[in-house]
């Protein structure tokens, strides 16, 4: 210690020597240590050299606080006992600074046990640095008892901001019997509350997800007290968070009724928050006044608990903030309150002018924090979907001359986009940029995810393009769009998706991988089956791709081990397949027995594509045996399974097991045993389960007549062929292509090559509608395309008979 003294005195020298005496001056140039303290000549010279020496010291200490030399720092602290000073409470005072703002609740109670020996005694700014580091460092019974020594010193009355200092890091580490302690104690000593500390009780309620305490506590701020707009800004942000649009609106009302009340300028506090500049006078301890409810009970010494969850609170409605106080009225913001001759100005008791020259001369932070809560409402709005709201709040920020911002314009997109189609919010992206204002990044990437929703993947891949720097959470609009080619089966789009996540160095997430394995599981389905080369390609792909995973630490869900069961099944790769539904039992051990059920169903539909009935009846008896729950595919796919057997005895078997199990048979459970009864050139059969399907009130589809048709092609059943396309005619039923193949080739193959063409062209116009009507307005346009003899006739055909082409024509 006297080393660290001699060091400290020899800085204070070296670094001021105004500040010595020239005996110390003396002193120290002959090597005078600390403990033979310089003679000053004087007491002020005396009294300004031991200063420096402590400041000195203080600093030291907190210089090994911060290096984490919590030893060294305790030593130079303990050798102040050694010191013939008088030390003061000064003294002290940047130790306790720091530990409040670290925080470092220990070294504060180090500290207080050396201010104790040395009987020094306590200022209001160092009980302020004490009940912050202890509250922050999570020491709330030791701030407790601060508070308490505090509120008992007849000398100390103004202790109430001391109080929202508790309040502040109970809100901050979601201590709720703290603060309940803290509220009881207040109300013993009768303090009252400030907006500091509704502002602080609104952050409690927040954390807590109480709706009915931010009721209360709004009702009990408003009772006596005028909340300013920054307060009432707080409320609206807590009311958006709860989905309370309705309440948040009301008070954004009040927000603007004071705005063009008041001609009062917010300030800026040394963190650069906005600070109203009234006087924040507390509101007096009432024994009328009604508690705040947070908590139902509470535990916490010296208190009992009084804030209750909402049990015993008044059932308190979004009406309450349409009350009138004592300080202002409500303003309703109706889309004609600027129109038809109604004046704002007139209802918020502005004497001259209308409030849009009041508003236009308010200070510009009024305004900002205006726009914040427009804001903060118009955001809540994207995640509650309420586009209405949002449009009238867009309204009326022009009506008060707010200016949106890139922000507001971000709410307000996505919040259309949900509602009113991607189509509309690019008209609003088109306004912004005449307007000269460039959208966020995260508004282009919102408008990528609707185009990849919609399918228009074009448009999604620009948007996608358009963002100037693509961010880790753009993650769902580059998934959104992998989506989009995983539907249109456009894995070739899918590649430049990926190769520009690699260049902006975009991690992958799990999603993103379960896109992977369904994009890229498979090479030739569903044109042709798999083969050797094929099976090479896919083992190759999915073992990249769960490298992969394994290098970014990302284990398989469900999902993504059901896209890779489902890819090895429709390669055939039934060894592989197998290999890892035994991995997916092994390591999803938290899946539910639906989720499992699931994965044996992908399982038995591809063994029973791949004719491995046997393995297929295997996997469905450990099924039945381990007691995973059943469902109609299931059951429709060990059905078709019998087609394979051949048995229709067994296919009726399932049927029965079905029906015993509570499901109904459907229309496609039919056409599977339409199947099995076609395996046995059982036409009469088969058109019985027709008649049977009708008499069930189930309506037979296209699919289940074509069931019936292929199998008459293969076996030159004419008269089948015609009773079935008499009877699609007959329900109504739009052939599709293979109605046409089908029929058409049947024809063609006995040579009566005149009724194929007539077949041809009947169920061509049928294929375009049953309807006469729509079909005549059709008949001229189709029939010059399909004679066309123009270079790109055959393209045009083709493009207009896509699936989703065709259905809009039709």
């Amino acid at each position: 210690m006297q080393r660290i003294l001699s060091r400290a005195a020899r800085r204070c020298t070296n670094s001021s020597a105004a500040f010595k005496s020239p005996l110390a001056q003396a002193n120290v140039a002959s090597g005078v240590h600390s403990e033979d303290a310089p003679t000053c000549s004087n007491e002020y010279d005396n009294f300004t050299w031991k200063n420096s020496l402590v400041r000195s010291v203080q600093a030291d200490i907190v210089n090994a606080l911060r290096r984490g030399d919590r030893q060294r720092a305790s030593m130079i602290l303990s050798n102040f006992q050694n010191t013939d000073w008088e030390l003061t409470k000064d003294d002290f005072s940047h130790i306790l600074e720091y530990c409040a703002e670290a925080p470092d609740p220990l070294f504060v109670m180090e500290t207080l046990e050396l201010m104790e020996e040395k009987t020094i005694g306590m200022s209001k700014g160092i009980y302020r640095y004490v009940i912050r580091a202890l509250s922050r460092g999570g020491y709330f019974k030791e701030a407790l008892h601060w508070l308490t020594l505090l509120g008992e010193k007849e000398s100390t009355h103004a202790t109430l901001p001391f109080f929202n200092i508790f309040l502040n890091s109970c809100g901050s580490s979601a201590n709720l019997k703290a603060a309940e302690c803290c509220l009881e104690t207040m109300e013993n000593y009768f303090l009252g509350k400030s907006e500091i500390t509704y502002c602080e009780l609104l952050k409690i309620a927040v954390l807590q997800e109480n709706l009915p305490a931010v009721y209360d506590i709004w009702k009990d701020c408003t009772r006596y007290y005028s909340p300013s707009i920054i307060m009432q800004r707080k409320f609206v942000r807590a009311l958006t968070t709860f989905g309370d649009l309705q309440s948040a609106y009301h008070i954004l009302q009040h927000m603007v009724a004071i705005a063009a009340q008041s001609s009062d300028h917010l300030r800026l506090s040394s963190k650069r928050r906005y600070q109203s500049p009234r006087l924040d006078i507390p509101v007096l301890a009432l024994s009328e006044s009604e508690d705040l409810k947070l908590l139902p009970d509470c535990n916490l010494q010296p208190s009992q608990g009084k804030l209750a969850t909402g049990e015993n609170s008044a059932d308190v409605q979004p009406e309450l903030f349409e009350e009138k106080t004592q300080s202002f009225e409500i303003v309703e913001l109706k889309a004609d309150v600027l129109s038809e001759g109604n004046n704002l100005a007139d209802k918020v008791g502005l004497e001259n002018g209308s409030v849009l020259d009041t508003l236009r001369i308010v200070g510009s932070a009024v305004r900002r924090i205006l726009r914040w809560s427009f804001n903060d409402l118009m955001h809540a709005c994207v995640q509650f979907n309420n586009c209405q709201l949002a449009e009238q709040l867009f309204l009326e920020m022009q009506k008060l001359r707010l200016r949106p911002s890139k922000f507001t314009y971000d709410g307000f997109v996505k919040t259309v986009i949900a509602s009113k189609g991607v189509a509309y919010a690019v008209k609003v992206i088109e306004v912004m940029e005449r307007k000269g204002i460039k959208p966020y990044n995260d508004t282009l990437a919102a408008l990528s995810e609707g185009f990849s929703k919609d399918l228009q993947l074009d448009l999604a891949e620009d948007f996608l393009e358009r963002i100037s720097e693509i961010r880790p959470k753009h993650i769902r609009a580059v998934n959104a769009l992998l989506s989009g080619c995983e539907i249109m089966n456009e894995p070739e789009r899918a590649v430049r998706i990926l190769a520009k996540m690699k260049h902006v160095n975009m991690k992958a997430t799990l999603r993103t991988y379960e896109l992977l394995f369904s994009l890229f599981g498979n090479i030739n389905v569903p044109y042709e089956d798999g083969n050797v080369l094929s099976h090479v390609e896919v083992s190759k792909r999915i073992s990249i791709i769960e490298m992969d995973m394994l290098n970014n630490e990302i284990q398989h869900s469900f999902v993504s081990m059901k896209n890779l069961i489902r890819a090895f099944g429709a390669e055939g790769m039934i060894e592989e397949m197998l290999r890892y539904l035994n991995v997916a039992e092994n390591i999803l051990w938290d899946i539910n027995p639906y989720q499992k059920s699931d994965l044996y169903s992908v399982v038995l539909h591809a063994l029973v594509q791949a004719k491995e009935s046997h393995k297929a009846i295997m996997i469905f008896k450990i099924m039945r045996s381990c007691g995973l729950p059943t469902n109609i595919s299931i059951y429709t796919t060990m059905i078709e399974c019998c087609k394979w057997l051949p048995c229709f005895k067994s296919a009726s078997a399932l049927l029965s097991l079905m029906l015993q199990d509570g499901f109904h048979p459907t229309v496609v459970t039919y056409t599977s045993l339409l199947k099995v009864a076609l395996t046995k050139d059982d036409f009469e059969g088969a058109l019985d389960l027709l008649d049977t399907c009708k008499t069930e009130g189930i309506e037979p589809d296209i699919k289940m007549f074509n069931a019936v048709l292929s199998h008459a092609y293969y076996k030159g059943q004419i008269h089948v062929i015609e009773y079935i396309v008499e009877c699609i005619h007959r329900e109504k039923i739009q052939p599709d292509p293979s109605t046409l193949w089908y029929t058409f080739c049947v024809y063609e193959e006995h040579e009566l090559y005149n009724t194929a063409i007539e077949a041809l062209q009947v169920l061509s116009m049928r294929m375009i509608s049953e309807d006469v009507s729509i079909r005549g307005d059709k008949i001229t346009a189709f029939e010059d395309l399909i004679l066309s003899e123009e270079p790109d006739a055959e393209l045009r055909i083709t493009r207009t008979f896509e699936a989703g082409a065709f259905c809009g024509i039709c």
